[in-house]
């Protein structure tokens, strides 16, 4: 077992239903915050200098890969209020290897480096390799700085966003307005709703605020969609097909990163639910997000993990019914197929998208605060938290004639607090607790 029974915090359990007109709203709510499936396709089309059509591939792809594997979390394997979305790792691994190989390299790597991860979750008696990593990634001390490390990283998609981008006719202190009245409308959701479905979609609510200011004040128009294909489905190898290996270890390294953010969020979202998981339960989400990311990246479509957002959407409204995150999957594979659609939510306010999204970011940092309560803070464990923290969060720092002597692939990890987190926090544990703590104890 990796964890004890915790006693619940939310109003809706996993397996309780919700009315239909809540279920679509709750789960409309999941969806909007799953801001990065759209924001890593734009940005990985702003940084190769890809073409409208490709961008589009690509959201169309991510849309599909995160509603169809977050169907299948909910329904039939974990069976939580989880949803699956892009995730850093993979965003920064694509980058990388897609800057240097192309596209076709970068997703033709990913496929092989996730079938290698669906072998080793394959339970072979006492020698499986992922009972290992399981065994290192799920422990408190692990995951708890790991949701810290996540947390600041996210900080730096906050508050610098609520300007707009720079460049943009409303960038600037207008926006940040707009920014700061849907932070206002969702925290005053949050104090003043009650027990009532304000409080529950405080989120969404915000965020449909902030846009029909921005709208109000001239400060955001609607997307143009003319030229725009109303339905299509998500093409299959849009950008080839190619195998490099430099960029194969880049996609390993992603794949620890997103099962180490999997593990800790599924121990995390199990415990507000006073349920305790066994490693086989685990073992075929972590399968199932491996064989979702290969088939997506098929399509091209970024890599899935477990995402930290919509947790702390589940902790905030303290709705757990994992009906609702299947709705909001329905709705994103619903959306890969029409193409109209994703470009309009795309086109949000991006202010307003960074503003609704800073109470998440809060939450999901102060949820490893929690999950570490339990922590004895001896010198070996402080060694393995603060240093893995500050050496995480450093990396972006590194100076820039340094970084670029650097292979893709270490600068790729290095540079991503999330990823080099991740390796540091499993192998640190490993060595000092798992390895020094017994020979000092003999």
């Amino acid at each position: 077992m990796l964890s004890r029974t915790w006693a619940p915090v939310l109003d809706v359990g996993f397996d309780q239903r919700v009315p239909v007109h809540r279920l679509l709203l709750f789960g409309t709510q999941h969806l909007v915050t799953l801001s990065a499936i759209w924001v890593f396709p734009v940005l990985i089309g702003v940084t190769l200098g890809l073409g409208g059509d490709d961008v589009s591939h690509l959201i169309q792809a991510s849309f599909l890969l995160a509603g169809i594997v977050t169907v299948v979390q909910s329904s039939r394997v974990v069976r939580l209020p989880i949803v699956q979305g892009p995730t850093a790792a993979f965003f920064a691994a694509l980058l990388a290897a897609g800057a240097t190989y192309g596209l076709g390299a970068a997703f033709g790597s990913m496929v092989v480096a996730g079938l290698i991860f669906m072998l080793l979750s394959l339970p072979i008696g006492r020698l499986g390799v992922l009972t290992h990593v399981v065994r290192f990634a799920a422990e408190p001390l692990v995951y708890g700085t790991l949701c810290l490390i996540i947390g600041a990283q996210l900080a730096t998609l906050g508050l610098p966003n609520w300007f707009g981008a720079e460049g943009e006719p409303a960038y600037g202190w207008k926006l940040f307005g707009i920014g700061l009245a849907t932070l206002l409308v969702v925290v005053a959701c949050l104090l003043f709703g009650g027990d009532t479905i304000v409080k529950r979609a405080a989120v969404l609510i915000g965020m449909l605020a902030g846009t029909l200011l921005a709208l109000a004040f001239g400060l955001w128009s609607p997307p143009a969609l003319g030229g725009t294909v109303l339905v299509g489905p998500p093409a299959w190898l849009p950008f080839g097909f190619d195998v490099r290996w430099p960029a194969v270890l880049l996609m390993l390294l992603a794949f620890l990163e997103s099962s180490a953010e999997a593990v800790g969020m599924y121990a995390l979202v199990s415990r507000w639910g006073g349920v305790t998981l066994t490693r086989t339960r685990i073992t075929r989400g972590l399968f199932t997000e491996y064989a979702g990311t290969v088939a997506g990246a098929l399509f091209g479509g970024v890599g899935t993990a477990t995402y930290p957002e919509n947790a702390g959407i589940v902790r905030v409204s303290r709705i757990g019914s994992r009906y609702v995150t299947m709705t909001a999957g329905l709705i994103a594979i619903a959306l890969a197929f029409v193409p109209v659609l994703a470009t309009f939510v795309a086109g949000l306010p991006g202010a307003v998208l960074a503003a609704a999204s800073t109470v998440l970011f809060g939450i999901i940092a102060l949820s490893g605060v929690q999950m570490m309560s339990g922590v004895e803070w001896d010198d070996l464990n402080l060694t393995v938290a603060a240093t893995a923290f500050i050496l995480a969060l450093g990396g972006q720092w590194l100076p820039e004639s340094m970084v670029a002597t650097m292979p893709d692939w270490v600068r790729a990890v290095v540079t991503t607090p999330m990823m080099f987190g991740a390796v540091l926090l499993i192998v640190l544990n490993a060595l000092i607790n798992h390895g020094l703590r017994r020979v000092l104890g003999r």
